[in-house]
């Protein structure tokens, strides 16, 4: 007897604890004045909730006819507390539980706002229907009162408690009829659900810089630029060659312009380590070349910034930004339906918040390296080091990324009508960069002379 009632006990813990991968529909819809939301949880997700069950206890099948109370609830407690809803910047008083349903779990009702507030207006389930209670699904009608279906709105979900992983996928029926589809991870904070143009911009600009300091790779990238250039008037034109450059692509890849085949990404990101490897290969050949010059006069801890090595750098750094420009839009991806009919806006405020988070670099970077070539270590020596060692890191990542775009099989495209719109929109890409380049080369700062050739000059 006590082995018994320890398993039915295990039984019970097991499945109450908490489960690792949780998704919860919303649909949403102003009508009037009057805010609808539409809302299916896994019932196994509603912890600290004995269900009624009907038949042997261990069988655990949901008894229909019992259930509606505990599923208000459940619903009360799990679902309307761990949601926010404003009009405006005014919060939402407290939701009505209109309606609640238990479900079967190959039910497809809530592939649309119109089927799915059907199945929650309409009659419940039958009491006989055999439903296991860890395998149904709770669906919920909430209603907010609201000023004006033409009102701003805006949702914090805290769902997240539901489970280790809880997504929440959500879509918004605007009065004009379009719909707006959101997915949004744990607690994603306050989101709104159509910003105006300066909240996009805002929250881009945050993303933006918050991208660039948590991208190592493109950190390393930039770290490259800074090492044997410490000029910040030359620095600022390189970093914003690079910055123009995968505004570019970025743009471009938002608005379909880039191939969307599944080898495209892992080809992005080797080339992304690949560009790490060559700039820092640059800085060492760079350093031991300037060193090597006996006509220098110069002390041999000074690298020749603006000699033959480096100054072509910024085209460089432009041609590698286009690459770089494409893994930021991997990234962008998922936040960009944040940016509601903002989209250009957005971009271009993501590319500056990425601009600033780069300046901030510079800021940190020239001064440190300052320091560290004045106390520590002579500059052609610390910028060999400081080189190899990013060439190292580098190429364990280019290995890395080589070994997985080489699972990839290239398959040439299908000359279609597809095909020929895809070539039409590269080469008028391919125009606009070429302008760009011209633009940049006449624009380009004009090398100060190094000593040997003002000496030369006398």
């Amino acid at each position: 007897m006590l082995a018994a009632l320890a398993l039915v006990s295990a039984a019970r813990l097991s499945a109450h604890e908490i489960p690792n991968d949780v998704t919860i529909r919303a649909l949403l819809k102003p009508e009037g004045q009057r805010l609808r939301l539409l809302v299916r949880v896994p019932l196994v997700a509603m912890r600290d909730f004995d269900f009624p069950t009907r038949g042997p206890r261990a069988a655990g099948i949901l008894d229909i006819a019992r259930a509606d109370r505990t599923l208000r609830d459940a619903a009360t407690l799990w679902v309307a507390e761990a949601i926010e809803m404003y009009e405006g910047d005014t919060r939402l008083p407290y939701p009505a539980v209109a309606e609640v349903r238990a479900s079967l779990p190959s039910d497809r009702s809530f592939a649309s706002y119109d089927e799915a507030l059907a199945h929650v207006t309409g009659p419940r389930l039958p009491d006989d229907t055999e439903l296991l209670w860890t395998e149904g699904l709770l669906d919920v009608l909430f209603e907010y009162p609201i000023q004006s279906d033409r009102s701003r709105f805006s949702i914090h979900s805290k769902l997240n408690g539901l489970g280790l992983r809880a997504i929440t996928v959500l879509q918004l029926y605007l009065p004009n009829g379009s719909v707006r589809a959101f997915e949004l991870e744990g607690d994603p904070g306050l989101v709104r659900l159509d910003p105006r143009w300066h909240q996009a911009a805002l929250r881009f600009v945050a993303l933006g810089f918050a991208h660039i300091l948590d991208g190592i790779d493109h950190l390393l990238f930039l770290f490259c630029l800074v090492i044997p250039i410490r000029r910040l008037r030359t620095l600022i034109a390189i970093v914003t060659s690079f910055t123009v450059a995968h505004s570019v692509t970025l743009i471009a890849s938002a608005y379909n312009f880039a191939p969307d085949a599944l080898w495209f990404p892992p080809l992005i990101e080797t080339l992304i380590a690949a560009s790490i490897v060559y700039m820092a290969l640059e800085n060492i050949v760079g350093a031991y070349n300037d060193n090597g010059d006996s006509s220098s006069r110069r002390p041999s801890s000074v690298v020749s910034y603006e000699g033959a090595t480096y100054r072509r750098r910024w085209m460089i750094a432009f041609g590698f930004g286009l690459v770089h420009g494409f893994g930021f839009s991997f990234a962008l991806r998922r936040t960009l339906q944040f940016a509601g009919s903002h989209m250009l806006t957005s971009l271009l405020s993501f590319n500056i918040g990425v601009e600033l988070g780069q300046l901030l670099v510079l800021v940190i970077l020239i001064p440190a390296l300052a320091v560290l070539f004045k106390y520590v270590v002579a500059q052609r020596i610390g910028t060999i080091l400081l080189s190899a060692l990013i060439a190292h890191t580098s190429w364990h990542w280019l290995a890395d990324r080589w070994s997985v775009l080489r699972q990839f099989r290239f398959e040439w495209p299908t000359l279609d009508l597809a095909f020929w719109v895809l070539a039409l929109r590269w080469m008028m890409l391919a125009v606009a960069l070429g302008g760009l380049y011209w633009v940049l080369r006449l624009w380009r700062p004009v090398a100060a002379p190094t000593q040997t050739q003002s000496s030369e000059r006398t």
